[in-house]
């Protein structure tokens, strides 16, 4: 059928969509996305349906990976997905698939090709499949991981004094001796290998939006800039701009999805990051001869068996069977007598709410309309949101489980006792949430913002150092311009070296390393000598005080160096470290505690914050695999910023393989104009030799802004 569609970049490269009608326009995304964004497209799919080993590479390491997607069955109930959506957003979304579907078979990525690997058609199951796995890598990954950090902790006789302090108000009805029974079969320490694959790194992010009262133009201003994973090529977002008749959408767009996910329209704008609700739990499961017990009855029931089948190039096909009850997963064998756990996530079925949300954003022209239409979103966001008539807002989204009085969620409970069960899940209603706050502002960076929400979703946020610093920016300050976001975006000013400072400050030795670190002006600039000197010392406490009672040293320098701990969840520690007193100081004092670890600590060569922030961006299918000259990779570039300041710039190894949270796309958007500022960390196309590879990363690294609009002075075909 013919496409009355109009495909063309402007002088960035950004691809421009314009049409005479939805349909034909969500053609138009699925064909540029394909075009531009194929490769990725193409390895988030097979990633997705668990495929590596039978198109790809049939390693051990591949198929340890498909096993995990496997287990996760992001493929499973995708039917009665794609059944549940609305009968417009079923039709632009095969739409959508019919556009992706048609430039594969113009031009299917070579380097897939060279794999032996042809893509089949693009399918609305395919857009589910991949909001699901949008929904959950690492988002909700995070959080099942601190609960089994928890486990592990038990399990190595870490006291429940200890665990407590560090988990306050979670251990109510915990059953430490069942706890003890269970046995693990994934740990934390060491971690599966999914991170060494193209699957992007999801995790932290600000935003913020102001009010019109205080901003130069009288309209609001919002703010974005998802900290997800950097060095890897292309960039995880694409931008888009669409258009119909006098309609439009602008912004980040993501691969394989339909819609604008943080953008705005003629009369909108919004922004989004991670809510850190928990949405995942584990139960214990008493297990034997392939059932589970319930007390109810005092019964017996066998677990729904699933086979999976996984083909191999090279290799026999690998057989593996998962078992599932209304908990979700078991983790291991039931038919081997035993105490196991069994987890769900809350969102393991979702995908048709979500992408209808998206879509339905295209007609949404008011904060209150968004907020309802984002709030319903499955998985687990906090948008903040502003509209031309003035007004701005916040709305938490996400399948928030409703638990029975006094549960966190945080530590498993029998699963044997119903009283245990979720009991339906939160209405988006009673989630955090805000309407014209009055201090004419609002920011989210991933901190606790149950004091917004009628319920308390969120048992495990991110520290509120970047929060508190937006909000101290914008509560000291009236006549906001734009230029004054790009400067916030690039803030490295850090509130948590301030607070810990305010104690170390007095107790430094009398050395030069003590006396740069007592002149800094807590600030993670490339050239700083005093963040390089408080990160060591930040470091050492870190290990000094939670390597003592069990966990053990060399258990804490894996978790700085190798997962997120440290990084997703150092409040907690930060609390205790913070404290006047705390059972983890042992016989010392705080102030003997830090005077002996910064003497073993700043003993080292002094060297620049960035001297020790250099990472590769590499290709999805080459990194570190071609020569240099050849391009495919690019670097080494210097990250600023760290844990707790706006710009965060945070680098650790995971798996082998090196990752980052980082700023990956910046947005500011005015409601006076129809424009939006950006800066991507890559580029437009995922083809190595087209221009757009790399179009905007020095845009990105120098903190300049394109514009993007309605039209443009340029038009450059398509290719």
């Amino acid at each position: 059928m013919q496409k009355d569609v109009h495909i063309w970049r402007d002088g960035n490269g950004v691809p421009h969509v314009e049409a005479s009608n939805l349909s034909d326009l969500f053609w138009g995304q699925g064909y540029v996305h394909a075009r531009d964004r194929g490769l990725q497209m193409l390895l988030m799919r097979i990633l997705g349906q668990g495929r590596m080993c039978e198109l790809l590479d049939d390693s051990e390491s591949s198929l340890a990976i498909d096993i995990f997607f496997r287990k996760m069955n992001w493929c499973g109930h995708v039917t009665d997905a794609v059944e549940a959506l609305s009968e417009n957003s079923h039709k632009i979304v095969a739409s959508y698939a019919d556009g992706v579907s048609t430039a594969f078979a113009l031009k299917s990525p070579w380097e897939l090709k060279l794999l032996g690997y042809r893509p089949e058609p693009w399918t609305i199951e395919d857009t589910i499949t991949l909001s699901r796995m949008f929904g959950y890598l690492t988002l909700a990954q995070s959080q099942a991981e601190i609960e089994r950090l928890i486990m592990e902790m038990i399990q190595a006789d870490v006291s429940p004094e200890h665990i407590e302090e560090l988990f306050p108000g979670h251990l109510q009805d915990v059953d430490w001796d069942l706890l003890k029974k269970v046995k693990l079969q994934e740990r934390i320490i060491p971690p599966d290998v999914l991170w060494q694959t193209a699957a992007p790194r999801m995790m932290a992010s600000n935003n913020w939006v102001i009010s019109g009262d205080k901003t130069a133009s009288g309209k609001p201003l919002l703010c974005n800039d998802p900290h997800l994973e950097i060095n890897r090529l292309p960039s995880i977002w694409c931008e888009n701009m669409l258009k119909v008749e006098e309609r439009f959408a602008m912004g980040a767009a993501m691969p394989g999805f339909p819609g604008i996910i943080i953008g705005r329209t003629n009369n909108l704008a919004w922004g989004a990051t991670y809510a850190f609700m928990d949405c995942i739990d584990s139960w214990v499961e008493k297990c034997k001869q392939g059932q589970y017990y319930r007390s109810k009855g005092d019964q017996w029931i066998p677990f729904s068996q699933r086979k999976e089948t996984i083909r191999r190039k090279k290799h026999a096909d690998h057989e593996v069977f998962f078992y599932e009850n209304e908990h979700g997963v078991l983790d291991g064998d039931p038919h081997t007598e035993g105490f196991y756990l069994a987890t769900r996530w809350a969102a393991d079925q979702s995908g048709s709410v979500s992408v209808d949300r998206i879509i339905h954003m295209w007609q949404v022209d008011s904060v209150s309309e968004a907020m309802d239409c984002l709030g319903r979103q499955e998985s687990a966001w906090s948008f903040v949101l502003a509209d031309n008539s003035g007004n701005i807002g916040f709305q938490m989204s996400g399948l928030a489980p409703i638990r029975r009085s006094g549960v966190s969620g945080l530590i498993p409970l029998p699963g044997w006792d119903p009283a245990n069960d979720w009991q339906g899940f939160a209405s988006h209603e009673d989630l955090p949430r805000a309407f014209n706050p009055s201090q004419g502002f609002f920011a989210t960076a991933n901190h606790d913002l149950n004091a917004y929400g009628r319920i308390a979703p969120i048992n495990m946020p991110m520290g509120p150092y970047r929060a508190d610093r937006i909000n101290e920016i914008l509560a000291s300050g009236d006549q906001f311009t734009v230029a004054d976001m790009f400067a916030m975006h690039f803030d490295v000013y850090s509130r948590q070296a301030e607070a810990f400072m305010a104690i170390l400050k007095p107790l430094l030795p009398d050395t030069e390393a003590g006396r740069i670190l007592g002149q800094w002006d807590l600030k993670y600039d490339a050239q700083s000598h005093g963040a390089y000197l408080f990160e060591a010392f930040y470091r050492e406490l870190l290990v000094e005080t939670f390597g003592r009672n069990g966990c053990g040293q060399d258990i804490c320098h894996y978790l700085y160096d190798e997962t997120g701990t440290f990084i997703d969840f150092y409040m907690n520690f930060d609390r205790i470290l913070l404290a006047e007193s705390s059972v983890w100081f042992g016989s010392e004092t705080r102030d003997e505690l830090y005077q002996r670890v910064a003497e073993k600590a700043l003993d080292i060569p002094i060297k620049t914050w960035g001297e020790t922030r250099q990472v590769m961006m590499n290709h999805l299918v080459f990194g570190g695999k071609l020569p240099a000259f050849l391009g495919f990779d690019h670097g080494p570039v210097t990250i600023i910023g760290g844990r707790a300041s706006i710009h965060q710039g945070q680098i650790y190894r995971s798996s082998n393989r090196e990752t980052t949270f980082v700023p990956s796309y910046r947005i500011v958007s005015d409601l006076a104009t129809e424009e939006c500022r950006t800066n991507l960390a890559g580029g437009p196309s995922d083809r190595r030799f087209s221009k757009w590879y790399l179009s905007d990363l020095e845009n990105w690294k120098q903190g300049q802004y394109k514009t993007l609009r309605v039209g443009s002075e340029k038009k450059i075909n398509f290719r």
